[in-house]
């Protein structure tokens, strides 16, 4: 039987920041975030959005009636979570009407947790093949003004319905991992904000695709030979490309050529959209296979997922006969095209902007968000979120 994605959208909010202007604004060259850092444009998150909303924003047009019906489990990955004990699953539930019977449960792992969402998901439809799983994977990536991370920040999620006989994607089920414990990257209870060893952290993520590369190609004797392309969580677009390379054979043949062409494709999103943690592989993934028009049916896909602290997975999927009939690529255009370019000075004051941690009563401004789904306010230390559709 086959498992795998079924659909697969993306949603990020209406505001972005041009990374030229961010550049000038900090005294940097702009050829530092553009080029050595791979990033054009950076989404930002107004109060009314939060990993909720976007997770609900992505999934919202996405799924009709009838798939709603068929979903029995709800798995939400993020690491920028909004409450310690209620999941963002179960608001995600609420919003869209899904059925009662429907599990609910977050996951948390980094970066990670979307894909081990993805490998439970095929578990439970491999005992119920008439169900369908609901995958989410949203975060606000926050690392503070003017600091080091700044320049990889972003906001956005990604919603996947998983299915047996999927149209877009069958995932195998060879598949390689590795856990480690390491401090490269961490955010603690009290902060808003993550800490990361950024040299360290590379050298990890670049160490752990290796590993599971290697680890897989032992497993199955195949070689870069055997793919059309390879896709990267991606917290800035530079980073999927030294990994990729660290496993290229000496020269450029014909495969290292492919995949590097596709892999440029494939961070096309992310380098307007920005870090959006356990999003930015799907998004990745998305840009490859809604932007590149002649991919062909019956492709290996392979994909690396990273989650710092740490633990790294390869996996794989194949494209499905008629795959980009159930794509979503006006959609996310018009999502990108629509958004409104702000200053670096309204940046900063929307970045300032926090929901009270006190649990005192606050009613947001929505007026300006034109997202179907907004967090409207706190009340006695409960958001109060508005679906207006």
């Amino acid at each position: 039987m086959k498992i795998g994605i079924d659909k697969i959208s993306f949603y990020s909010p209406h505001l972005y920041v041009d990374m030229n202007e961010l550049a000038v604004a900090r005294g940097d060259d702009p050829a530092k975030y553009t080029i050595g850092i791979g990033q054009d444009e950076m989404a930002l998150a107004p109060i009314t959005q939060d990993p909720v909303t976007l997770a609900a924003n992505a999934a919202e047009q996405m799924l009709t009636a009838d798939d709603k019906d068929a979903i029995d489990l709800v798995l939400f990955g993020t690491e920028t979570g909004i409450d310690h004990s209620k999941s963002a699953a179960v608001y995600v539930h609420g919003l869209l009407g899904l059925p009662p019977e429907a599990r609910a449960v977050e996951l948390k792992q980094a970066c990670y947790s979307g894909t081990a969402a993805i490998q439970l998901a095929k578990g439970h439809i491999a005992l119920n093949p008439d169900k369908k799983v609901l995958v989410l994977a949203s975060d606000i990536a926050r690392y503070g003004l003017k600091t080091s991370g700044e320049v990889t920040q972003g906001a956005g999620a990604v919603a996947i319905l998983m299915s047996a006989d999927p149209k877009v994607m069958e995932i195998e089920n060879v598949c390689t991992a590795k856990t480690d414990d390491i401090m490269d990257f961490w955010r603690p209870n009290y902060s808003d904000t993550a800490y990361v060893d950024g040299k360290y952290s590379n050298e990890k993520y670049i160490e752990f695709f290796s590993d599971v590369w290697h680890q897989y190609t032992e497993k199955t004797n195949r070689s870069l030979d055997d793919f059309e392309a390879l896709c990267f969580h991606l917290p800035y677009t530079k980073m999927g490309l030294k990994a990729m390379q660290s496993v290229f054979a000496d020269g450029m043949g014909d495969a290292e050529k492919r995949i590097l062409s596709n892999y440029q494709i494939s961070t096309t999103y992310n380098r307007r959209i920005g870090n959006v943690y356990t999003a930015s592989l799907y998004v990745s993934l998305l840009s490859l296979l809604e932007l590149h028009t002649s991919l062909p049916e019956g492709s290996r896909i392979g994909m690396y997922s990273y989650g710092s602290g740490a633990v790294g997975e390869f996996f794989t999927g194949i494209l499905q006969d008629g795959y980009r009939d159930h794509l979503c690529a006006e959609r996310h255009e018009h999502i990108l095209k629509q958004r409104e370019k702000v200053s670096v000075e309204t940046y900063e004051k929307v970045f300032s902007q926090t929901v009270p941690v006190d649990g005192s009563t606050k009613v947001f401004d929505e007026t300006t968000d034109p997202a179907p789904i907004y967090l409207s306010g706190i009340k006695e230390h409960m958001r109060q979120y508005v679906c207006r559709t």
